[in-house]
């Protein structure tokens, strides 16, 4: 006897549907990946908005390197999918320290560190959900 419920539940995404899902994936993957890139640059490069950034929140300018090296391994990590989620959880962690300092350091808008973590959420969360399996007639 066949159970509907189970097996509605169960059915895979139509394969147009799983690619566009791909795709929009990637897109955001690589949108992510530029936006860190670029401000990894800037803050390795010294720009004086970054220097003056990093002089106001008071830790130091070698804050500035370290933050600029994760975001560009970050970076890297989201074109590889060995890495996506990895570096997408890593962003997270980054990004929440980028509010928290937004918020409780320099009071300025948080807007765009929230952004950002929740892209990276939304790449790590679509990267690690597994896709269900259709069940057989033996299960």
């Amino acid at each position: 006897m066949i159970n509907l419920l189970s097996t509605s539940i169960t059915a895979q995404p139509r394969p147009a549907v799983r690619r566009l899902g791909l795709i929009a994936r990637w897109g955001l993957q690589v949108v992510l990946a530029a936006q860190f890139a670029v401000g990894g640059a800037l803050k390795l490069a010294g720009d004086a908005q970054m220097v003056d950034m990093f002089t106001d929140i008071g830790a130091g300018q070698w804050l500035r390197y370290l933050v600029g090296a994760l975001e560009l391994a970050g970076a890297a990590g989201l074109l590889i999918p060995r890495l996506a989620t990895l570096a997408a959880l890593g962003l997270i962690v980054l990004m929440t320290g980028a509010t928290v300092t937004n918020l409780l350091i320099l009071h300025t808008s948080p807007a765009l560190p929230i952004t950002f973590l929740v892209a990276a959420g939304v790449i790590a969360a679509s990267r690690t959900i597994p896709t269900r399996r259709t069940r057989t007639a033996s299960q």
